[in-house]
């Protein structure tokens, strides 16, 4: 299992991923494949912004050179604050890991890597 920061590359198969991700959660049926394309181009305009960023970071595992979970994490800004030096903390989101690989450790090994990032980059916190 290596755990590591997404890179560019890496776009099409997160494309792929936030589009399951949802599908799986798509009760309400408010999106079908006729959207795929629509959305290959908006997500991928975003996650070019991203990487492009300082501000996101997505963190991802892979078995065997494939992505099989990610987690995208946002730094924000703080106000400044007298007396103190002001450093940003970290919003997770969209956290995910392909069916067949869940229950395996698999989001506590990113997790841990991430939470050491934060401690080694001295984020304030992490919201989930």
């Amino acid at each position: 299992m290596n755990i590591r920061l997404a890179e560019s590359k890496d776009i099409g198969r997160l494309i792929h991923m936030r589009w399951d991700f949802t599908l799986e959660d798509n009760q309400a049926k408010i999106f079908d494949e006729s959207d795929l394309e629509a959305f290959k181009i908006e997500c991928q305009d975003f996650l070019e912004k991203a990487f492009d960023s300082e501000t996101w970071f997505i963190w991802v595992a892979e078995e065997n050179s494939k992505i099989v979970s990610h987690i995208y994490i946002e730094l924000i800004q703080k106000v400044p604050r007298p007396g103190r030096r002001t450093h940003p903390f970290a919003f997770m989101t969209n956290v995910y890991t392909i069916k067949h690989f869940r229950n395996k450790g698999i989001g506590s090994k990113l997790i841990t890597a991430i939470n050491e990032w934060v401690e080694r980059e001295k984020y304030e916190f992490i919201i989930v």
